[in-house]
């Protein structure tokens, strides 16, 4: 009887190990985990086992939290050697003390590398502050290894960085090389120089941003985190073997960590009681492109547009199907290589209104004509600036940041590229060179074919004035098929840009009728041709008096143009922002704002197809002769696709206008437009935008000081743009203001549609007080750090 018990147990014991989930803390000696199977911790707060990011094939071991609805990797274990096939791969704790993983082959990929001198004596627990420990088995102090001793991208409560008695070496954090890969990236977060209480973020051996000392209440000086409820005893230990910073968690109800991300920033997450996603409350550095080496080597980033990195002109991705990925790290290379010590000519192209690359160095001359020849005569130069002084770079050139406007400082960067790519790319450049050789053959061929093309450029000439080309006489009630030739011809070679986007410039045309046009060059567009067609035409269908009217298009090979009405007064952000333009009254504002919402709810509610628009700024609302608001790139969000990933990496919008559920990955809808047009609403009222309404950078975030002067019921008046010295409406002031507050709210649910939002404007419906937003009122003390960063570090234009 006691034989068959105890063979009884030993059958139930293979099953319990073979199933799905092992339902257990705890990885004993010669014990397997594989396929699906996966440990949890005690109390269920963290989870182990195989998992793959994103549409990646890869697999790999990984913790993550257990009791979130969406699964947020807090630790990878392989992950510079990904696996294929999960369920011939096992984790298994060895007989020796290793945990170690095993590939198809049974190959060791991965193991803790720590061996115990007697053998069975280990177990491998889970524990519920995500803390993957091997301690001896019969003594739980004694801890061979463990995982908060090799953090990868998340610094959870309990952790440590610095210098630790179980580690080898430094801890430190490194983030994933893209959403899909876990890879080790190029950051990485460190104690400071010495052991001194400072934490660095560095880019290989490039610091490029210093904390101040995060010890004791001075928590980096960041007023808006709530140290006693979400982060606790932050402070740096020292000890004679060790010296590292770590901190404790909060209240039981808040869950935070810590994470180094793929985009070099540092960012702290918070998930409270009642949240249903992470919400940001912390990043350093604040804007994206204060990253070093973000973008990678000749590429240049630009805060206003997405993609934020661009290739200089004349070189092209480095890896195409990681910038793809959005990892730019790898940067850009030459699409021709430089002529320099070969008997060829290099020239230089110009890239205007930008902050210079690091690492220049100081040249003695006196003119820009004389730094630009020493560059020339230097191999190793690859561009120069002449400011009150020469500056050259020599080698790759990291940290390129584009300006949007003028006035923001910007210089000129001349950026060195071989002659025969400006001849092939049409760049316009400082100079205009070539040898003498080159000019003679010029010459010869074009005084030898003159005679010859004379007439042959007479009669076409000539046949054209008789037979005028119909592509270009744009109809009324149809789109016209341009060919980019005449649409050349139209802008004059594409020389007067009204404007640059995410997905192009904008230049001003006109037809051989005399008609004003603005065309669109499109980039980045995957469509076959007779896709792009189909798209197009269904989106010249679409007409409302508050839509930019499409006239037609241009599809000749790689090329892609849309051809719009042309407005003259610009763009409502020139006119709410810069210094130079008209100052609109509120009657204008305000009907410019009742029309922006009677456009988009056409888009959203009356046209065959819901259109979300996806990018409502003031740059895209155009504005007629007579101050008409047209939405413009309406039918862009239709044309690029709409099969875009509900996830951060593909994310569209600016910065500033973007909808929390962006963020959190949550399926889009019209609502996401509904909270644009509230930030733009805001805008609006208040002359300026929303991130610059700072004094000193301590007072309120304006959308903040609207809802709290609504609620309060304040005086509107105190809201609206000084400019106009209170001449508004105050029952259209505060229906704009209730209506912004309404447009912002958390829960997509919560915010009115543009049908309702039109209603209310027009003064058919009413609208009661709205309440404030949730990551509002998480915001205290300092804006600039986090309600603009709350819209500002996680978005694509």
């Amino acid at each position: 009887m006691r034989i068959t018990s105890m063979k009884a147990f030993f059958f139930l014991s293979l099953l319990f190990f073979a199933g799905p989930s092992m339902a257990t803390d705890t990885i004993f000696p010669g014990q397997t985990l594989s396929g699906n199977q996966t440990i949890r911790s005690d109390g269920g707060t963290f989870e182990l086992g195989f998992f793959t990011p994103g549409n990646s094939s890869n697999y790999y071991i990984g913790m993550w939290y257990g009791r979130l609805p969406t699964k947020t990797v807090v630790w990878v274990a392989n992950r510079d050697q990904p696996l294929s096939d999960p369920s011939s791969s096992t984790l298994q704790l060895s007989h020796d003390g290793r945990l170690v993983l095993l590939k198809e082959s049974r190959t060791e990929i991965w193991s803790t590398d720590v061996n115990s001198t007697t053998p069975n004596s280990t177990i491998a627990v889970l524990l519920d502050n995500g803390n993957l420990v091997v301690r001896g088995r019969s003594n739980s102090s004694s801890v061979l290894w463990q995982s908060f001793d090799h953090p990868t991208d998340t610094w959870l409560p309990g952790g440590k960085i610095g210098d630790s008695k179980h580690g080898k070496g430094k801890i430190v954090l490194t983030p994933w090389r893209s959403p899909e890969n876990p890879a080790t990236g190029i950051f990485s977060v460190d104690v400071g120089p010495n052991g001194t209480s400072h934490i660095l973020l560095w880019n290989h051996t490039k610091i490029y941003w210093s904390s101040g000392e995060w010890t004791g209440k001075n928590f980096v000086n960041v007023p808006e985190i709530d140290k006693n409820y979400y982060v606790k005893n932050f402070r740096h230990v020292k000890t004679e073997n060790e010296s590292y910073f770590t901190y404790d968690a909060g209240v039981p109800t808040a869950v935070t960590r810590f994470l180094l991300d793929y985009t070099g920033q540092l960012k702290q997450f918070v998930w409270g009681e009642g949240f249903t996603q992470w919400t940001i409350f912390w990043t350093r550095p604040t804007l994206q492109c204060e990253v070093y080496g973000f973008c990678g080597a000749f590429s240049s980033c630009n805060n206003q547009k997405e993609p934020l990195c661009e290739c200089m002109q004349g070189f092209e991705p480095t890896v195409l199907k990681y910038w793809e990925l959005e990892d730019h790290s790898d940067g850009c290379v030459r699409k021709t290589p430089l002529e320099c010590g070969n008997g060829g000519n290099d020239t230089f192209f110009v890239i205007s209104n930008t902050v210079f690359p690091v690492d220049s160095e100081n040249l003695t001359v006196t003119t820009s004509e004389e730094c630009e020849k020493a560059c020339l005569s230097n191999c190793s130069c690859t561009a120069y600036a002449y400011d009150n002084g020469c500056l050259i770079w020599k080698g790759d050139l990291f940290n390129l940041r584009k300006l949007q406007d003028d006035n923001e400082g910007g210089k000129d960067l001349h950026v060195r590229i071989a002659a025969s790519e400006l001849v092939e790319t049409g760049t316009n450049t400082t100079r205009e060179k070539a040898t003498t050789e080159k000019v003679t053959w010029i010459l010869i061929g074009t005084i030898g074919g003159f005679l010859l093309l004379f007439g042959i450029l007479l009669v076409v000439f000539c046949r054209r004035h008789r037979r005028p080309n119909k592509a270009l006489e744009a109809s009324d009630d149809s789109l016209v098929l341009f060919k980019y030739r005449d649409l050349r011809k139209a802008t004059k070679n594409f020389s007067e840009k009204l404007g640059e986007g995410g997905f192009g410039s904008v230049f001003k045309g006109t037809l051989p009728n005399s008609t004003v046009i603005a065309v669109k060059k499109l980039k980045n567009l995957t469509q076959e041709e007779k896709q792009f067609r189909t798209e197009v035409s269904s989106i010249g269908t679409i007409q409302h008096i508050n839509l930019v009217r499409l006239r037609g298009f241009c599809a000749e090979a790689s090329k892609r143009c849309l051809v719009f009405d042309y407005m003259p007064n610009g763009s409502l952000e020139h006119h709410l922002f810069r210094k130079d333009s008209k100052i609109l009254d509120w009657k204008t504002r305000y009907d410019i704002a009742v029309g922006t919402a009677r456009g988009l709810a056409y888009l959203h509610e009356k046209c065959r197809d819901c259109i979300i628009h996806c990018d409502i700024k003031p740059e895209n609302i155009l504005l007629d002769a007579a101050y008409n608001p047209k939405v413009a790139d309406f039918g862009l969000a239709k044309l690029i696709g709409r099969d875009f990933s509900r996830a951060l990496t593909t994310m569209r919008g600016t910065r500033g206008y973007l909808a929390p559920e962006w963020l959190s990955g949550e399926a889009i809808t019209p609502k996401a437009d509904v909270f644009s047009y509230g930030m733009l609403l805001f805008e609006v009222v208040s002359g300026g935008r929303n991130r610059d309404l700072l004094e000193d950078g301590t007072d309120d975030y304006f959308p903040t000081r609207v809802v709290d002067v609504i609620n309060r019921g304040d005086d509107v008046l105190t809201l609206l743009d000084s400019r106009l010295e209170g001449n508004a409406t105050m029952e259209e002031l505060t229906r704009a203001c209730k209506v912004a507050c309404w447009c912002i709210q958390d829960n997509e649910k919560d915010r009115p549609t543009m049908g309702q939002i039109v209603q209310i404007l027009e003064g058919v419906s009413e609208v009661g007080t709205p309440p404030m937003p949730r990551f509002l009122q998480n915001l205290s003390g300092n804006p600039a750090d986090g309600a603009i960063n709350f819209q500002e570090t996680s978005s694509e234009a």
